[in-house]
């Protein structure tokens, strides 16, 4: 008697649990690369210049239209202007840029109906009533 409710009601319980902790941990992940965005200014320095092109992540929106951003990737168009790569970069994008943009000159990359869809299913997820995932 134990092992069969043990077989089939308490394990098939731990499971689906766990794969529905897994599904909404994978949707949240795809769902976060929507607010990423690109960018782009020109630096002069020495009377020299180039085009600075920056991919961002909206972290946060403030009152007044400024995005407080995270810098994952920096370039510029111009490879001879500075020679700095990497983390060195990213510090330098830091110090000319700081930390707010303007949210009106990013421009934001295409969320398709795909991300809509994966909200859509993670709502879904979150109301579904299963004798399995229903919490006492």
């Amino acid at each position: 008697m134990l092992g069969y409710i043990y077989g089939h009601r308490i394990r098939p319980n731990r499971r689906l649990q766990k794969i529905m902790r897994e599904l909404k941990e994978k949707c949240s992940a795809v769902l976060e690369d929507e607010k990423k965005g690109v960018y782009k200014t020109i630096v002069t320095e020495n009377q020299n210049s180039s085009e600075l092109v920056v991919e961002v992540k909206e972290l946060a929106v403030t009152e007044t239209g400024q995005v407080k951003v995270q810098y994952l990737n920096a370039f510029y168009k111009n490879p001879s202007f500075r020679t700095r790569k990497g983390t060195e970069l990213l510090q330098e994008v830091h110090g000319l840029l700081g930390e707010y943009l303007p949210k009106q000159e990013i421009e934001w990359y295409e969320v398709n109906g795909r991300h809509a869809a994966i909200k859509e299913f993670v709502n879904e997820l979150d109301t579904i009533q299963n004798p399995h995932t229903a919490r006492k």
